[in-house]
């Protein structure tokens, strides 16, 4: 079951932040689509993981990212 978001938390960590909005981490994980896209990987049923979550300061970097089936990923709890 998917939990609720929490929009106040997200506010104010992009307050503190200096990002706003969807932008914050919609971004990055744009970004990590448009680099396994690049090197012409299919992701098709997969999702792209960061090993450090966004939400603790991971990046979309080639070092912090894999691809990993969507169960195991979002069984996940970082």
């Amino acid at each position: 079951m998917a939990t609720k978001r929490n929009y106040k938390k997200e506010y104010a960590r992009d307050l503190e932040t200096g990002k706003s909005g969807p932008g914050s981490d919609q971004s990055e994980r744009q970004r990590a689509r448009k680099m396994y896209d690049a090197k012409g990987i299919d992701r098709a049923g997969k999702d792209i993981d960061h090993i450090t979550p966004l939400r603790k300061g991971g990046k979309s970097t080639v070092g912090n990212l894999r691809l990993r089936n969507k169960k195991a990923n979002q069984g996940d709890k970082k």
